[in-house]
């Protein structure tokens, strides 16, 4: 058996710091998207007897690049999501007193044994009060206990243990930057309805969203799991939503819609659009319907930097775009323009209407770095193009950007959502390269896209050339936690 320990010390009193991992969404923000996802949240809190399920990836970058390149073939092929090459970890609470400490075990999954203590004390930090959180795990890892030697057993508990410590850091920083965003939005807590919240950004943000203390609607599809209070069923397709579920709600986030990936054929090009076009007219129209009663309301909608079209520079290099610009006139670009203008019932009533132009989001759970991450975990990697330009965000990023634009009322109309500091193809894969210790020269051959999302699809997605302002989101008070690109990934990909 090893032990491994990781101390914190956080600028926030114990009460503030013991009730942030109480809430709902704590370990979906804790969780390391380099180390696997969750299948199931704790059901009951940090209560002794409370469950939850994981997936855990193989360690390491080469680990990591095997269930992208497993989960990105997945999601091309239209896989069901237990298709990835994670293995399940049942987790179990067992101890707990209140801002204290509390106590977890793995039940089933990988390893031999795991225990896990959190420790919560005073401490005091430039004079204030603060909370010094204490990490205890004691480990086994599987079969190494039955050898004879010793040394083949220590070298894997220091490896296993070096992995540990990346977790740990990721799960620091992203308590510190949480922390630190609740206490600069200090407004009451509201209730906020989510579509898409089982999605990659969607479960970040309503985790966010929870750890700040505000309540969150989920709107869901399956009637089944719908309970009415914390889980409302809804059907865009057959018009299905209750007014009076939405009756209390202070603002509605809309991420919903049709995964964009794979080939580009009709019929896909059909959901993508019909997906985002009716649901956020049920909800526009739903909230126009409610806003007789006086109370303000927001519609927070997601739209994409797809709007201003593939090429919106002509091949000329131009300063950054702004939400001013003109839309463009290929497919993804009318996309984004019906899914905008679906929102005009709610804006007409008098509803404010936010639409969130998102743009490359970096996660190694989806997205464009997860199908770029095999390549490159294997030696293989390269720059998709050369001077194209590039206009990404973090995902932390990316969660933080709605919440704030939750609190903030003044921001209204479209609103870019990218980092500061866009950039160019080669700078992208040199970059990533860096972070993940691997060469990052060899061009991917133009075949390869073309291949996977077809000739259309891969000119909008794959080679698309965006340089996109971030100016009005920055003038609106929001502070990037990752604005340069070296430092998301390697928050992201656990490569301090």
């Amino acid at each position: 058996m090893a032990i491994f320990e990781y101390i914190t010390r956080l600028p926030y009193d114990r009460e503030t710091v013991f009730t942030w991992f109480e809430r709902p969404g704590a370990l979906p923000r804790l969780s390391a998207p380099f180390m696997g996802s969750i299948r199931k949240e704790p059901d009951n809190g940090l209560k002794v007897g409370s469950r939850s399920v994981l997936n855990v990836a193989a360690p390491g970058t080469f680990g990591m690049g095997l269930g992208a390149a497993v989960a990105a073939g997945a999601g091309i092929l239209g896989l069901p999501e237990t298709a990835r090459a994670e293995i399940p970890w049942k987790a179990k609470h067992i101890e707990f007193e209140r801002g204290r400490s509390f106590t977890d075990i793995m039940e089933s999954g990988p390893l031999a044994r795991w225990e896990h203590r959190h420790l919560f004390s005073d401490t005091t930090i430039d004079g204030k009060r603060g909370t010094i959180v204490r990490d205890l795990v004691e480990f086994e890892l599987p079969a190494l206990g039955l050898l004879p030697w010793k040394k083949p057993q220590k070298f894997a508990e220091r490896a296993f243990s070096r992995e540990l410590a990346q977790v740990f850091k990721y799960r620091e920083n992203t308590l510190r930057a949480d922390l630190e965003f609740h206490n600069s939005y200090p407004a009451a807590p509201l209730t906020i309805a989510v579509s898409g919240a089982s999605g990659t950004i969607g479960t970040q943000l309503c985790a966010l969203l929870g750890g700040g203390g505000h309540r969150v609607i989920k709107l869901v599809r399956n009637a089944e799991t719908a309970n009415g209070v914390d889980r409302v069923y809804w059907n865009p397709e057959l018009g299905v939503l209750d007014p009076a579920m939405l009756s209390t709600v202070d603002a509605v986030v809309n991420l919903a819609g049709h995964t964009i990936g794979g080939k580009f054929t009709e019929e896909t090009k059909h959901k993508i659009i019909s997906s985002r076009v009716v649901g956020t007219t049920l909800l526009a129209k739903t909230l126009a319907g409610l806003a007789a009663d006086g109370k303000q309301r927001s519609l927070i909608s997601a739209s994409a930097i797809g709007i201003y079209g593939a090429s919106p520079h002509g091949g000329a290099t131009t300063a950054p775009l702004g939400e001013d610009a003109a839309v463009g006139g290929d497919f993804l670009a009318q996309v984004c323009t019906a899914w905008e203008a679906a929102c005009d019932p709610a804006r007409d009533a008098g509803v404010r209407v936010v639409n969130i132009r998102t743009g490359l989001v970096q996660t190694p759970g989806s997205g464009a770095l997860q199908q770029m991450l095999p390549l490159f975990a294997f030696g293989l990697g390269g720059p998709l193009g050369d001077n194209a330009w590039q206009s990404w965000v973090g995902i932390d990023d990316m969660a933080g950007i709605y919440a704030h634009v939750l609190l903030t009322p003044a921001v209204t109309g479209p609103l870019n959502a990218v980092a500061p500091h866009p950039v160019q193809a080669w700078e992208y894969a040199q970059t990533l390269g860096r972070v993940l210790r691997r060469p990052s020269k060899l061009p991917v051959p133009r075949f390869g896209p073309k291949l996977l999302l077809g000739e259309e699809g891969a000119k909008e997605l794959a080679y698309a050339d965006q340089r996109i302002s971030s100016d009005k989101l920055v003038a609106s008070g929001y502070e990037f936690r990752h604005g340069i690109l070296e430092l998301a990934l390697r928050h992201n990909l656990g490569h301090p």
